[in-house]
């Protein structure tokens, strides 16, 4: 079968497939970050408002890292197959769309001049980010003009300076990182990026009155590449696609901001549930203590117990009810909105986790677990503590089981391996964080004292926030569960938590 590709798009005809508009408008976005969900959620809704006549625009898509998709997406003349399924009004649904408004992707690493170049396009309004949660944050590093920076901070810091000399507009940033207050992060990292490389009051000033930087909040459940799927998929289109993506049907986009900047988002007004809003801390809680927290606290344990989706885990009896015990009893009680909301919204994260067309893998949520877990799961335990008094089981085993899934060995290629049966599993996470608990292990092994290495990891303040060893408790339960995983099997802890 051919590649997928824009000379066929005028002849393609598939029962079903939706097909993007076939014209090529000029760049008006830039996104750094092609992975999945960005292409799942953020093209979507550029190419759904293109349909509309209401965003007109492509988007040049940025690999900010030296290994990622960026072949692929070339390969394929920027086009891909987005495929969202789940449940309407109780039946089966599946939409299928050739997403048609990503002009290719750019490599930092060996593209930047032309990367340069497209950050300078008249044409370009609007940034759009998904770094992961570790992604915005600010980290010394000198200015090297004409070269790729190391962060993606420094990375735009960059960019915009360059736009700026060019007396090129300011832009809209829209990060979609899941931190709070991700745009005004963004922006604070850039102004001392700025202050560090001395580049001038005019442009502290362009980046303060010209730019624009909202806080945003995204969901909807990715699951990628439909690997057992694929074969078939393809067969019935007709081509072949490396870069199918799945998600669910479900989104929602909060964007808090200066509702004058609605123009350059007009995805709302293409018909997609986009909320305006002066706060979005509310929806923000809800969400990411749920949904993002329901993920991180149950996967990383479920797949050491051998599940591999997040629907059979949901389903499962003993890991379905550490979900909810996790969900109804420990997360509920930490957002503050009115209990109908919360039990409502909860009920509908499960229904959520056990789509069964989703084919949401535990791996691929195990990415970059421990920024996850101290932002999706750290602030419920805490709020838990102090509004009871006590520790919460589920999440402290959480961590525990963070740890555990974090044991491995470094391969000849500097990646990490953990073990599950008599197979492997990529750790996928900041590699020094990873040899550090590694390190904590082979002293472990050596002296036996579980409790020292708790502690060795907990204090690490760049890993959680904040010397976790001063949470009365934390260390020495977390100690406990971590003994009783491989002492008894991940499944008799699980059970003997719940039943405790």
């Amino acid at each position: 079968m051919e590649r997928l590709n824009r000379a066929m798009l005028e002849s393609l005809q598939v029962p079903g497939l939706e097909i993007g508009p076939r014209r090529e408008y000029p760049v008006k976005a830039m996104q750094f970050g092609e992975g999945n969900f960005l292409r799942a959620f953020i093209d979507w809704m550029i190419d759904k408002s293109n349909e509309a006549g209401k965003f007109n625009g492509m988007v040049q898509l940025i690999q900010p890292l030296p290994q990622g998709t960026a072949d692929l997406i070339n390969r394929q003349d920027g086009l891909y197959t987005l495929i969202l399924r789940g449940m309407e009004n109780g039946k089966a649904a599946e939409y299928k769309r050739v997403i048609t408004c990503v002009k290719g992707c750019l490599k930092t690493s060996d593209e930047w001049e032309k990367v340069v170049e497209c950050a300078c396009l008249p044409t370009l309004e609007v940034v759009f980010s998904n770094t992961t949660e570790a992604g915005i944050e600010y980290k010394p590093e000198p200015y090297t003009p004409g070269q790729t920076q190391t962060t993606f901070p420094a990375k735009v810091t960059s960019l915009l300076f360059e736009r700026f000399q060019a007396g090129r507009k300011g832009i809209l940033f829209v990060p979609c990182e899941l931190i709070d207050r991700n745009g005004g992060k963004l922006r604070e990292c850039i102004l001392h990026y700025a202050d560090d490389w001395k580049l001038g009051d005019a442009f502290v000033s362009y980046v303060e009155n010209e730019c624009a930087f909202v806080n945003t909040l995204v969901d909807r459940i990715v699951a990628g590449y439909p690997r057992a799927e694929a074969a078939d998929y393809c067969a019935k289109l007709g081509y072949e696609d490396d870069l199918l993506d799945c998600g669910e049907i479900f989104h929602l986009f909060v964007v808090e901001g200066d509702e004058t900047l609605r123009a350059k988002l007009p995805f709302a007004e293409a018909g997609l549930n986009l909320v305006w809003t002066r706060d979005q801390a509310p929806y923000r809680s809800r969400k990411v203590r749920f949904l993002n927290g329901g993920h991180t606290s149950s996967v990383l344990a479920a797949y050491l117990a051998g599940f591999d989706f997040v629907d059979r885990m949901t389903s499962d009896p003993l890991f379905g009810r550490y979900l909810r015990t996790a969900l109804f009893e420990e997360v509920f009680p930490t957002v503050q909105l009115p209990d109908d909301e919360k039990r409502a919204f909860a009920e509908s994260i499960i229904d959520r986790f056990l789509n069964p067309f989703a084919n949401h893998q535990l791996i691929s949520i195990s990415l970059n677990s421990i920024s996850k877990w101290q932002v999706r799961v750290l602030p419920s335990l805490l709020d838990y503590l102090k509004i009871k008094g006590s520790l919460p089981k589920v999440l402290t085993f959480s961590l525990a089981a963070l740890l555990a899934f974090y044991r491995g060995t470094e391969t000849a290629d500097g990646k990490w391996e953990g073990k599950r049966g008599k197979g492997s599993y990529p750790i996928s996470d900041d590699p020094e964080k990873i040899r550090f608990i590694n390190e904590c292990y082979a002293k472990l092994d050596a002296d036996g004292d579980t409790s020292a290495f708790i502690r060795s990891i907990l204090a690490r303040t760049d890993f959680w926030g904040q010397d976790l060893t001063a949470v009365p408790g934390l260390a020495d339960a977390v100690s406990d569960d971590l003994i009783a995983i491989p002492r008894k099997g991940i499944i008799p802890a699980v059970r003997q938590l719940l039943e405790a």
